[in-house]
């Protein structure tokens, strides 16, 4: 599998990075991880407009998928080769009725469903492409979930946005990569149930005995190096801050 970071920031976009996207390829099929505040304008530094197979929004905060409404124009307005077809889109409940209401002025209150096919995530396991999912709720204060993605024998987990839980343990268990969120500083914010410190995705990544870890999601205000440090602290495997158009082979 290749993983490439198409937006890394939490919250809102840092002068560096767009929001959490994050490209899967295999097989010549392309799925998308989240589509934050920027990501639609970065995706296409990689692929073209058109070229993706499915989408999974982790949940919907504006900073994992508010990118989908300018995605929608590209999508609906098409003029050149005609309207797009619907594309799976894997979201919580009420993920149609939500972006429906961000963009505002859709031309019915169904057009959204006429270029996305909205598949209301559950925790469960199935197919797609070459892909095999597991997803899992996590702990958030919106239903959110976290994604372990299998394809020729390499493990990619990814936790969405979340605070210690043991699904999140589930999902990462022997992962060959795992990115995990870490918005939160270690002994400045402990907010439980709402995001990981960095010592926090350590200990998940240690506890998992994950080939490598990807820490993302860390808001402008927050200090990555401190984070990655902590995370370093507790899990002696290899440990990286995610950046925008970075590439990784799983």
């Amino acid at each position: 599998m290749k993983l490439t970071v198409v937006g890394c920031s939490g919250s809102f976009p840092s002068a560096e990075s767009a929001c959490s996207s994050y490209l899967v390829e295999a097989d010549g099929f392309r799925l998308l991880l989240d589509m934050g505040n920027g990501a639609l304008g970065e995706l296409q530094r990689h692929i073209g407009l058109y070229d993706l197979d499915a989408i999974f929004l982790s949940h919907l905060h504006a900073d994992h998928c508010i990118d989908m409404c300018g995605y929608f124009v590209a999508r609906y307005y098409r003029h050149e080769g005609g309207r797009c077809d619907a594309l799976p889109v894997y979201a919580p409940e009420g993920a149609e009725q939500r972006l429906t209401t961000a963009y505002a002025d859709t031309p019915s209150p169904t057009s959204m469903s006429e270029v996305f096919d909205f598949r209301t995530l559950t925790t469960g396991s199935f197919e797609l492409g070459p892909f095999t999912i597991r997803t899992a709720k996590v702990c958030h204060p919106v239903e959110a979930y976290g994604i372990r993605v299998e394809h020729g024998g390499r493990v990619l987990a990814y936790s969405g946005d979340t605070g210690v839980c043991e699904a999140l343990h589930s999902l990462a268990d022997g992962a060959d990569l795992f990115l995990c969120e870490a918005s939160f500083t270690h002994g400045k914010e402990d907010i439980p149930e709402l995001h990981l410190n960095g010592r926090e995705a350590g200990a998940q990544a240690a506890r998992a005995r994950v080939g490598r870890l990807v820490l993302t999601h860390i808001p402008p205000w927050t200090d990555g190096e401190r984070n990655l440090a902590d995370a370093r602290a507790v899990y002696g495997g290899p440990a990286e801050l995610a950046k925008a158009g970075a590439v990784y082979e799983v």
